[in-house]
Formats: C-alpha cells, structure tokens, sequence
C-alpha cells in the first residue's frame, strides 16, 4: 500500500524521522475537513446543551482518551463562557478491571455508558483498527440509545467508521503515525471549539 510506513529499513535516524514526518502530514490530510467540521458541530451543541462527552480507548488509544478530558474540561473552559462535562471511560482502572473481570473486557464501556449516559450525549471513540471489540459494543449501544457518536480510526478504519454518525479515519498503516493523528484531532477539535467562542482580538493574545 502507498500509505504503509515504513516500507524499507533506514539506515540512520534521520533518514526515518524524514519520512515519519511526511507520513504524518500526509495521514492528517486524508482526515475529510467536512468530517471534522460535524464534530466541531456535535461537540459545540452537547457542551451548549449541558450533555455528557464519553471517551474511551485502548492501550494509547485510552491515554489519548484521557487527555481530551483535559483539552475539554480545561482547555475549552478557559477564557469561555462553556462547561465541557467530559468523562473518560478509560481512566478509572478499579471499574475497568471489575468489569472485566466480573462480566468481560468486551463490556468494559458499554456497561459504563449504561449506567451513566443518555441520550442526546456524545460518545468520541477512539481506536486505531476501528475494530476493538469493546469499542463496537460501546458504539452499538450508544447508537441505539439516542447518543451521537463519533469514531476516530486507523488502517481500513474497521466496523467502527461504518457505525460512527460522524467517522475522523486516518488512512495510515502504521499505529504510532495513527495515534499521532488522532491526539492531533483531538487538539483541533478542542482548540477551535474554544477559539470559536472568543473574539478576534482576545484569540490574538491567548496561547494555546
């Protein structure tokens, strides 16, 4: 495949950083901007409303999870007059592991959107084959219980893009060029939420 990286063995570092930064540039390009301006849309509208945010990931996918709680809950907050609520199904490794172990991993957030979502929430997954078992059934369950849902995937982006109401798919073959462009999404949806409600001269003088 033309997006399989790396498709040879380099010889020093710096010839490998070179086309690592090419693979990268070119997978967030394959992420359709109509796509990411739906998800600006869903998130926008479920902050406004006073909806919950699900997130939830496995292995990186479950760090990059966490940390848009602190891109949402932090970062869209300063400076705005918005309240994320954003919680992340992966961060609390008692509950994880309890269900895991009781039920099966596969429930692992389906069984928490159950107890704790509603609908007109917003559930963000995020998993590099699209295929994560416990994904799909977390997916399933929110979208036959009046959740939207958004899915950031990987490689052939798996059942996940096809399930998702709003699908951000990297066409990337390599699984750290896909998780450096998904915590790059979750940076662009956050940070233009909160630009979005600033105006002109104030986002002149913010970092962020």
């Amino acid at each position: 495949m033309t997006n399989k990286f790396p498709a040879q063995k380099y010889p020093t570092a710096g010839a490998f950083v070179a086309d690592y930064v090419s693979a990268v540039a070119t997978a967030l390009n394959s992420v359709r901007p109509g796509q990411i301006e739906r998800a600006v849309t869903a998130m926008k509208r479920a902050i406004q409303s006073d909806r919950l945010i699900f997130t939830c990931g496995n292995g990186g996918s479950a760090a990059i999870a966490n940390h848009l709680t602190c891109d949402c809950s932090k970062g869209i907050a300063t400076n705005t007059t918005l309240r994320p609520r954003v919680v992340s199904l992966s961060a609390t490794v008692e509950l994880v592991t309890a269900i895991a172990n009781d039920m099966a991993y596969s429930e692992v957030f389906a069984y928490q959107l159950k107890n704790a979502a509603r609908p007109g929430d917003v559930l963000i997954t995020i998993s590099s084959s699209g295929d994560s078992e416990n994904i799909i059934r977390a997916l399933d369950w929110a979208g036959n219980n009046g959740m939207t849902t958004i899915a950031l995937s990987g490689f052939s982006g798996g059942r996940s893009a096809q399930m998702a109401d709003i699908s951000l798919h990297v066409a990337a073959e390599n699984y750290g060029v896909v998780e450096d462009v998904h915590q790059s999404l979750i940076h662009i949806l956050a940070q233009y939420v909160r630009m979005s409600e600033l105006p002109s001269e104030l986002v002149q003088t913010l970092r962020f």
